[in-house]
């Protein structure tokens, strides 16, 4: 991880973890994730065994993350507006874990849960959340 993600994550992680001790929610458990998601994702980027495509995916994705404009803007929801960059780099991670060996990202992964787990829960959350329909739109377009 370069020093700007390095920074990010810590105070990603600073910044939900400070929110959901005075609003927690429902969705707690998912917004946890957001720190080990985004390192995950930095460091499948940065893995010489990761196609380039798909390299091209988690740049996207890093992107996504850090960029204060998408679907649900932090600037408006707080953590919350990080639920769509998790189900995003979910689907991301979901679909690399399909067409690859998921060992590399069981291996990269610094989560205390079992990956492939945490993946199959948010996107099964994600589809009950916002629909199925939104989320296969969305992933055409990726």
């Amino acid at each position: 991880m370069n020093q700007e993600q390095q920074d990010f994550y810590i105070k990603l992680r600073k910044k939900i973890e400070s929110y959901l001790l005075k609003h927690p929610t429902k969705y707690s458990d998912y917004l946890l994730l957001a720190p080990d998601l985004f390192h995950l994702i930095v460091k499948l980027s940065l893995d010489p065994r990761v196609p380039a495509g798909k390299k091209v995916k988690f740049a996207a994705v890093i992107a996504y993350f850090i960029s204060p404009i998408d679907l649900m803007p932090e600037a408006f929801l707080g953590p919350l507006g990080y639920l769509d960059d998790i189900a995003l780099t979910a689907w991301v991670i979901n679909d690399f874990i399909n067409q690859t060996d998921p060992s590399i990202v069981r291996e990269l992964w610094a989560g205390d849960q079992d990956i492939l787990t945490v993946v199959k829960n948010i996107i099964t959350a994600a589809d009950k959340m916002v629909g199925s329909g939104i989320w296969k739109r969305l992933r055409r377009k990726i």
